[in-house]
């Protein structure tokens, strides 16, 4: 029985990936040495990292006045980052409030004592759609508007960016970087933990306009732009593991035919899964139509019991870790690029099956 992995994160891989790590993980390019074991002061680190920078940069169509670097921390390291670095000036941010990951880096901003303006909601629908701007930005007020693109938990994304009216655009693409195309010049800043749809957990993407980085005073080394910049992202040891991980899987990304081709992929799985949800008698959608993420699907029965027995059921027949986040209840099935059709049209035709028997 096959078995396909639904996970929000530490999410499948692909099966290349994983074979060429089993492959080289004793002894990494005939070295005689481990990737587990190899030191990120040599030669051959640096080609990895150099080389997983400039695949970022192919695959993104990032413009060359942009940094790419390399984090530990996961998205949560950069609720506090983004703000010690680039809200030095207003001392105040803008945010759209479309989840839990938002209301964290919300949350954490005001804690480093920031003021946050919370500029629109959704939480009183439940997130089951997108907060829309509905007066231009006021100019010279924010250091930053930010975004989360792709809201994991309750299963929005955007794909028409609001409009900033100058403000910067900090945008969390944590997941759905790689899985439908934007335009990162639109963005001043990108942050993205790996774990969904780049490699495993363990580093972060940050992509940031050159110009944004600058010295400041009374931040932690760990999270300091300038200093990751002038460093190769390796001012201590970096997690080199999950780096080069990384860097196996952008390349199966180009070998795929790159973003624009992952986006149809993408839009192919949702679609057959979302086709049968608005069709089912028993399984529905929360999230409306217009603002459904291609990565995450979060759906419901409407009685807590009946969900626990179809995961029971999913689970049985190799459909696994598809119980919704514990702050939503349900089921979520994420849709990442590793997971093929293949595994979407098994998870509809047993979810058809429970539907027929109950």
């Amino acid at each position: 029985m096959p078995v396909y992995n639904f996970a929000a994160g530490p999410a499948t891989l692909p099966n290349e990936v994983i074979t060429q790590i089993q492959q080289e993980l004793p002894s990494i390019n005939g070295s005689g040495m481990s990737i587990l074991e190899i030191s990120h002061r040599t030669p051959m680190f640096d080609d990895i990292i150099n080389t997983a920078k400039q695949d970022l940069r192919d695959l993104l169509a990032i413009p060359d006045n942009y940094e790419i670097m390399f984090f530990q921390g996961g998205g949560t390291g950069q609720f506090a980052a983004v703000p010690l670095n680039l809200a030095t000036e207003h001392h105040r941010i803008a945010l759209l409030d479309s989840g839990h990951w938002a209301a964290r880096a919300s949350d954490e901003a005001a804690n480093l004592g920031l003021t946050v303006d919370t500029l629109a909601s959704t939480k009183d629908t439940h997130y089951d759609r997108l907060p829309q701007l509905t007066a231009s930005l006021p100019t010279d007020t924010y250091d930053y508007l930010h975004i989360t693109t792709n809201n994991t938990i309750e299963g929005t994304a955007y794909r028409d960016l609001p409009q900033t009216n100058g403000t910067k655009l900090i945008g969390d693409m944590s997941s759905n970087i790689m899985a439908q195309r934007y335009n990162v010049a639109d963005f001043d800043l990108i942050f993205a933990g790996v774990q969904k749809n780049l490699g495993p957990a363990g580093v972060t993407l940050v992509i940031v306009k050159k110009d944004l980085i600058k010295p400041v005073e009374h931040i932690p080394n760990i999270l300091n732009y300038s200093l990751f910049a002038k460093k190769n992202s390796m001012p201590n040891t970096p997690p080199v593991f999950a780096i080069y991980a990384t860097g196996l899987t952008l390349k199966w990304l180009k070998k795929q035919g790159g973003v624009d081709e992952m986006q149809q992929r993408n839009e192919k799985k949702a679609s057959l899964l979302y086709d049968f949800l608005d069709n089912s008698k028993l399984f529905r959608s929360t999230v409306i139509a217009p603002d459904r993420s291609l990565t995450n699907v979060p759906f419901v029965t409407g009685d807590p019991e009946l969900d626990k027995a179809v995961i029971a059921d999913l689970t049985d027949n190799g459909l696994l870790n598809l119980k919704g986040h514990r702050s939503v209840g349900g089921l979520r099935a994420s849709l990442y690029n590793a997971m093929p059709f293949e595994g979407v049209q098994a998870l509809v035709n047993e979810l058809y099956k429970f539907e027929k028997n109950h």
